[in-house]
């Protein structure tokens, strides 16, 4: 299954993130990439910076949500874009899941809040799991990936994709920081055996990568920062390594609990 995620410079203008959106979809098309992710809040920005997530044009929300599930229909595509949501009144930052087959988005609410996420969102409960081709994935959003609990729910239920959403940027060109989340993301697919494709905003100064990396923490690819750009690999599911299968044996005795439940 070829997945694709593409980086942008991500602003507080829905029209204009939504062309990215569009050229991003285009692109993947051209190369058969079957489920596409976009950057945290890709859709409608992050609030912060005096921004508050309540100033978002719900209805023209509503809008682009209807033309990403006719383009996800249009060619075949999974569509998986960060953008702030509201139900009953509370507000979400959220990966919003489109499917070619189905009317109705699925959603994720990021859990993980401080700050700027607290201070503009509520908490989302567990879930973030679906099966798309067979292939068991799983997504979390940006402050997530520091906690390797949200990580292991995904575990439990076997994903063998993590894709990770990021609108994680800097005024200062931060490389320590970069680096440090890199390897977040290197050792979550290590201690949970499975690739991690993470996704970020390409605005100044980009401190979270867009990046593939294998479940022995391999980073098998990598965009240059800063860049509007497609990423695509064609995850192919393969036996794994004798460390791997040690892994996931002593992993299977710890995670003896329930499983989470998808809840939207």
């Amino acid at each position: 299954m070829k997945i694709g995620a593409y980086s942008f410079v991500v602003t507080d203008d829905i029209p204009s993130n939504m062309e990215a959106i569009q050229r991003g979809v285009s692109r993947a098309a051209e190369q058969s990439v079957r489920l596409l992710v976009f950057p945290e809040c890709a859709l409608t920005g992050y609030p912060k910076g005096g921004k508050s997530s309540s100033q978002v044009d719900m209805q023209a929300l509503e809008a682009c949500f209807a033309k990403l599930q006719q383009l996800s229909a249009q060619y075949g595509i999974y569509l998986l874009v960060g953008s702030v949501t509201r139900k009953h009144g509370e507000y979400h930052n959220s990966a919003i899941l489109f499917s070619p087959n189905q009317r109705e988005c699925e959603l994720y609410h990021k859990r993980a809040l401080w700050g700027w996420d607290r201070d503009n969102f509520s908490d989302g409960s567990p879930g973030g799991v679906w099966t798309i081709d067979g292939v068991t994935v799983g997504v979390r959003i940006c402050f997530e990936v520091r906690f390797p609990e949200y990580f292991r729910e995904l575990y439990r239920e076997k994903a063998k994709v993590v894709l990770v959403m990021f609108n994680d940027v800097s005024e200062i060109d931060d490389l320590a920081r970069y680096e440090l989340i890199k390897a977040h993301l290197r050792t979550r697919a290590v201690e949970n055996v499975c690739t991690v494709i993470s996704v970020n905003d390409a605005s100044y100064h980009q401190t979270a990568p867009t990046a593939v990396i294998h479940e022995n923490g391999e980073v098998i690819a990598e965009l240059s920062r800063h860049t509007e750009e497609l990423l695509v690999y064609d995850y192919q599911p393969a036996g794994l390594s004798f460390g791997a299968e040690g892994r996931k044996t002593v992993s299977d005795r710890l995670t003896k609990r329930p499983r989470c439940t998808d809840q939207n």
